[in-house]
């Protein structure tokens, strides 16, 4: 599947945004557990979605795979992620 998610995110943009977003949905996760700030939580979809979705409807062209396979693209996300940080995928 990751080589599928990977042609899903050719555009650089498109995956700035989404490594913005991953960015933003750790924080929030971080700042609610060690907070004990709950309600936080529920700001986790609207950052890391909110992030993807502008990434593909205005720079990517497609629709986001989560809606055909979403426990694959929320993991595909963080290899993508895991991979940009190492450098393996430009940024």
């Amino acid at each position: 599947f990751y080589p599928y998610y990977l042609e899903e995110h050719a555009n650089r943009t498109c995956r700035r945004l989404h490594f913005v977003g991953t960015t933003l949905v750790i924080l929030t996760a971080l700042y609610a557990v060690f907070t004990a700030t709950w309600a936080a939580l529920w700001l986790l979809p609207v950052v890391g979605y909110g992030f993807a979705w502008v990434g593909h409807f205005y720079f990517e062209h497609n629709r986001p795979a989560t809606f055909q396979h979403p426990f694959y693209s929320f993991a595909g996300d963080f290899v993508m992620y895991k991979d940009i940080l190492t450098g393996k995928i430009a940024f």
